[in-house]
């Protein structure tokens, strides 16, 4: 598979995890480098929260409520910017979940794909990878665990490790 120079990179914070959890927050970092972030405001079948998770992410439920836009608005937006392309996750054991979700409360098909990011990363990237990726965290700045800035950090780390093993 060629190895794409700027992935599209998505990731989704969440309620928490396991069955009942849901997206709150999605970013990606499109090919030109361009972010989109938005957070989602929770269905009203949509309960699961846990504490352990905003702990991390610093997103309330109250402020998803205020301050989120409905999952049909997010699903077409992601749909306008990504139909019939390969978005990647580096989570994708639970995003691409989160995403069917959000897509099945929409009530309308995905019209991207999500694949992991193992699939386009050789083995060299991946023996790397943790290592850039620090260096990417602590040269950048930017305030961890928000979807959009990790979906900057793993393009960062994506494209460094593309060029180091040139």
């Amino acid at each position: 598979m060629r190895q794409p120079e700027h992935p599209i990179i998505i990731d989704i914070e969440a309620s928490g995890f396991g069955q009942t959890s849901y997206p709150i927050e999605i970013g990606l970092v499109l090919e030109n480098h361009e972010r989109f972030c938005t957070l989602i405001a929770p269905q009203s079948d949509w309960t699961h929260w846990a504490d352990s998770a905003e702990a991390v992410h610093g997103i309330s439920r109250d402020n998803l409520i205020h301050a989120g836009k409905s999952a049909l608005d997010v699903a077409l937006y992601l749909n306008s910017l990504l139909e019939g392309v390969t978005a990647y996750s580096d989570g994708w054991v639970v995003d691409k979940p989160w995403l069917t979700v959000l897509f099945h409360a929409a009530g309308i098909d995905m019209k991207f794909h999500l694949s992991p990011l193992e699939m386009i990363l050789s083995e060299a990237q991946m023996t790397m990878w943790a290592d850039v990726k620090t260096q990417v965290i602590n040269g950048s700045k930017l305030r961890r665990h928000r979807a959009s800035n990790d979906a900057w950090i793993i393009q960062e780390t994506y494209r460094r490790t593309l060029l180091q093993q040139a």
